[in-house]
């Protein structure tokens, strides 16, 4: 039990309260759960902002990558965590996957399975469903337009190998890279994981645009193709 239950958070020392301490010592002192109840401003008559932060965070393992994962609703199950509070923290996490998608984005050129896994992982490393992506790359492999193919999983969706294609000519595309998730974070292919490879290659080739590789994501890891000489 915190020593500080009993106390509102006007009545800790300075250095201890969130708002305070981050501007005497700066944004990087805080911890996780002092962030998150900067973003929530009040506990609840029994626990304070900080104590609900941490009992938020230790159900996710104190994981942020798992925090981001659970919707208003789930939040919302926490008591002393109302729809306000709880949109709050989905969307400083929402900011958070952004920035780090620019981040990726400055770069703009693909040179290795690590490079699709920097880009997509902002897209599906925080979701608990599978999605299909595709990304379309320049002669000198830039990246030129990414898209959505499906949602569901591969084996329970049908993936439109003549849209991929067709989305591919209308961006004049050289080449293209498709990536998926595995929320279970199992990051071995499935059978209908090769075989959806071998016919987007095939079907890709005919219309003289490489398929460079395919890349699964999944707890912060992922699975190459290319680099397991699969493609």
């Amino acid at each position: 039990m915190s020593s500080y239950e009993k106390l509102s958070i006007k009545e800790w020392s300075v250095e201890d309260r969130p708002r305070e301490k981050l501007l005497a010592k700066g944004i990087c002192s805080l911890t996780d759960a002092e962030l998150i109840a900067i973003l929530i401003r009040s506990g609840t008559a029994r626990e304070s902002a900080v104590d609900l932060a941490k009992r938020i965070l230790n159900t996710t393992g104190n994981n942020l990558n798992e925090l981001s994962r659970l919707s208003v609703y789930d939040l919302q199950k926490f008591n002393g965590i109302g729809e306000a509070k709880a949109i709050s923290i989905i969307a400083a996490l929402e900011l958070g996957r952004r920035r780090k998608l620019s981040e990726v984005l400055q770069k703009k050129q693909i040179t290795s399975s690590r490079d699709v896994f920097d880009f997509f992982q902002p897209f599906l490393g925080d979701i608990s469903h599978e999605e299909f992506w595709v990304l379309h790359l320049s002669r000198s492999n830039r990246i030129m337009a990414w898209k959505k193919i499906s949602q569901g999983g591969i084996a329970g969706t049908v993936t439109d190998i003549r849209l991929i294609l067709k989305d591919a000519l209308e961006n004049t595309a050289t080449s293209i890279v498709i990536c998926h998730n595995h929320p279970s974070g199992n990051l071995q292919p499935s059978h209908a994981d090769t075989e959806i490879t071998k016919k987007i290659k095939e079907a890709a080739g005919i219309m003289e645009i490489r398929l460079l590789d395919h890349v699964i994501i999944g707890n912060n890891k992922y699975f190459s193709f290319a680099d397991e000489g699969l493609i």
